[in-house]
């Protein structure tokens, strides 16, 4: 597989790895400077060179991986007879630089309801690196001439027309910090319980004042969600202190609480296990 396939492999598939490249070569060595791989934690795509320079380069790789390393590194290795090695002599003669730069998991947002604070955060939300899912029941919300704004966006954005949404929160990826924003009040509810039965999604925000929270916390509590489960869904959402009513102003609102909850995600990934 070209290195290029390999790390979209690795976004689809959601797995960290790392982007290894031969940067200079001074003297003689098995690859020209260019040459790459891609290494995840239990496979690894193209070659550097073989030998000792590559499995170093690769060891250093599922090093950084495990370790939650998010920032580039660089490695300098002597191909000769005198150089100290880990996995057998390689003699050539000369000199390499290694550039490993991390393949991190990037963060999964859903937002269900296209109306208008939903299409303000996906606006603001797709300014950054992560995976977009935007769901509706309502088709005519999720066409392209209702989503303006989102058409030069640096965020891959999966648009899904569900007219049962709860059931694309089984589909969703691990992880993902789900928004719920519907038209309907009922279907609010109604994605609340569905929620709260996945395992595998990260935050969950519901839009709406703390009266509404309120009803959902009895019609939740009666479905017979405990109060440590209820403890999971966030309601009002946002960033304390901005109080401002604008569907742009929650949306801001929103999307800073958010990058607040990547920085805590991206901390945990980097803390030893």
């Amino acid at each position: 597989m070209h290195w290029l396939a390999a790390v979209e492999q690795l976004r689809t598939d959601r797995l960290p790895g790392v982007l290894v490249t031969l940067v200079s070569v001074r003297g003689h060595a098995p690859r020209d400077a260019g040459a790459k791989m891609v290494v995840a934690a239990e496979r690894a795509w193209g070659s550097i060179g073989g030998g000792n320079l590559e499995a170093t380069a690769v060891d250093r790789a599922r090093a950084m991986i495990a370790n939650g390393v998010t920032v580039p590194e660089q490695l300098v290795l002597s191909l000769n007879e005198r150089a100290p090695v880990q996995h057998g002599q390689q003699c050539c003669g000369g000199e390499v630089s290694v550039l490993l730069e991390p393949l991190t998991v990037v963060p999964s947002v859903a937002i269900f309801g296209l109306g208008h604070v939903g299409l303000e955060l996906a606006r603001v939300l797709c300014r950054h690196d992560l995976e977009l899912h935007l769901v509706d029941g309502r088709k005519d919300q999720l066409e392209p001439g209702h989503l303006t704004g989102l058409e030069d966006a640096v965020a891959r954005i999966h648009v899904r027309h569900a007219p049962v949404p709860e059931l694309v929160l089984g589909q969703v990826p691990k992880g993902t910090h789900v928004l719920i924003m519907t038209h309907d009040h009922a279907e609010d509810a109604a994605l609340c319980d569905a929620a709260l039965r996945c395992s595998h999604l990260g935050s969950i925000g519901l839009i709406g004042s703390s009266a509404k929270w309120r009803r959902f916390e009895q019609r939740l509590a009666a479905e017979g969600h405990s109060a440590e489960s209820l403890r999971r869904i966030t309601s009002p959402i946002g960033a304390p202190g901005l109080f401002g009513k604008s569907p742009a102003e929650i949306a801001l609102a929103v999307a800073v609480d958010l990058l607040e909850a990547f920085q805590r995600d991206r901390a945990d990934q980097g803390a030893p296990s």
